[in-house]
């Protein structure tokens, strides 16, 4: 109860600046239906009362009063009252997810049935489907690195266009994963609650060249499209660069609950930046709306302004 009264205020306080003028009318009202003003000036304000008829019948409260109410409680309500954090709209939101696909002839594989790229669609579809809602970028790279689609929730959309990749329509030849991780970050750079890289490659070349990322370092996940019975190699150089968490291609699902447990941690202190940041006060001025409302229904009643 004390955490709460501290915490009171009004989210737009110069709004309580419309009483002023709601105190003076309310005054000026009160002086101008007063029946003994006039008198008082001639008559000993002892003996008023007693020479005037009907003084007792005059309402307590009056039109003034109650006009003076309802504009009170519409400035109070105007301005915002609150005391309560209203939750961050990012709370339960899955981190965004920059997905590096490979497409080069060796993803044409077919030690992964039907084929290496074949089986890093379905795993991605699996992978979208445990994160739903999550928004997701598509990055496709080969000997070069392009933005296929930027970061959308429609995980319908992004599955469909990974589909339409194959190494025939790839512009350059090689392995160009530099470029690649460089678009992914830049395909991040304006999520509100951190985000994270997946890359879905088979191997990576040894003359490809992994250097540390500037900057706020993002979160890489790869799932290596390597078969089951083979021991996972090819990707200690990013490892070691990168910081990154490798997870071995599955017949199960076991792959990609690994991989929606890395992508759902994300850059814990981005998101939890974030969400600092995306706070709000909960404001209760509209519980005051129905007492509003009661006032204003008198107004309604016949010869009520009138009386």
């Amino acid at each position: 109860m004390m955490a709460a009264l501290s915490a009171f205020h009004f989210e737009r306080p110069l709004w309580l600046l419309a009483l002023i003028p709601a105190v003076a009318l309310w005054l000026i009202a009160r002086r101008g239906a007063d029946p003994l003003l006039q008198w008082r000036r001639v008559i000993d304000p002892v003996l008023l009362p007693h020479l005037i008829a009907g003084q007792d019948a005059r309402p307590r409260i009056g039109l003034p009063d109650w006009l003076f109410l309802a504009w009170a409680i519409a400035a109070i309500a105007v301005a915002g009252p609150a005391w309560q954090r209203e939750p961050s709209p990012f709370a339960d939101a899955k981190p965004a997810v920059a997905v590096i696909l490979k497409v080069t002839p060796s993803m044409l594989t077919q030690d992964l049935a039907p084929t290496r790229l074949d089986r890093a669609r379905q795993k991605l579809a699996d992978i979208l489907a445990a994160r739903e809602g999550a928004s997701t970028a598509l990055i496709a790279y080969a000997g070069s690195a392009h933005l296929v689609l930027p970061a959308t929730p429609d995980g319908g959309v992004v599955l469909d266009l990974a589909k339409a990749l194959s190494p025939q329509i790839m512009p350059k030849e090689g392995e160009d994963l530099g470029a690649a991780l460089a678009l992914a970050k830049r395909a991040l750079a304006a999520s509100a609650n951190g985000g994270s890289i997946l890359l879905l490659a088979d191997t990576v070349g040894p003359d490809v060249t992994v250097r540390p990322a500037e900057g706020r370092a993002v979160p890489l996940t790869i799932l290596a499209l390597q078969p089951p019975e083979t021991e996972i190699a090819g990707f200690e150089q990013v490892e070691r660069a990168l910081n990154a968490s490798v997870v071995a291609t599955t017949a199960d699902q076991a792959d990609v609950a690994a991989v929606v447990r890395h992508l759902d941690s994300g850059d814990a202190a981005a998101s939890t930046a974030g969400e600092d940041q995306g706070q709000h006060w909960r404001e209760a001025g509209y519980w005051l709306v129905p007492l509003l409302a009661l006032l204003t229904l008198m107004w309604f009643r016949r010869g009520w302004v009138l009386a």
